[in-house]
């Protein structure tokens, strides 16, 4: 496995499969969801898709470099354990890895000048936490496979 975060995600030659990639997880993710809460991600994120279809991609791309700078410590202190899987670290440490990844997005947010993206992100935020803490497995498999084409 590579060493660090930034080079196995951030690599120019490996970039965009890691966006189309993580696309993918946030596609899975929403689809997954059900209830009332889940019936709230699936009409915001049909919303954020209709406004502009390459929104979520571009928008992965452009907090990926964030993204990775809040993850990079928990992925250094996963790889001194050495042991067990990506997973499984990131389920005992479930909290405080989206807690720090939705620093980004909650930062991202209120910068930006569409209205639209605001009101949306204001309504799913509340619930915001326990989605991301849903999709770390699957964001563990996104960085593990990439780990291996890296190495």
């Amino acid at each position: 496995m590579a060493d660090t975060l930034r080079e196995i995600l951030l690599d120019p030659s490996r970039r965009p499969a890691v966006v189309k990639d993580l696309h993918q997880l946030v596609d899975a993710e929403v689809s997954d969801k059900s209830g009332v809460s889940g019936m709230a991600v699936k009409g915001g994120y049909a919303v954020l898709k209709k406004i502009n279809a390459g929104f979520v991609p571009e928008t992965i791309d452009n907090m990926l470099d964030s993204f990775v700078e809040r993850a990079e410590p928990f992925y250094a202190d996963f790889q001194a354990t050495g042991g067990g899987s990506l997973a499984d670290y990131f389920e005992g440490r479930r909290t405080e890895v989206a807690d720090a990844l939705l620093g980004v997005s909650d930062a991202r947010a209120a910068a930006s000048q569409r209205d639209s993206v605001k009101k949306v992100y204001s309504k799913l935020r509340p619930q915001a936490q326990k989605h991301v803490e849903e999709a770390l497995p699957r964001l563990a498999g996104v960085i593990e496979s990439h780990a291996r084409t890296a190495a």
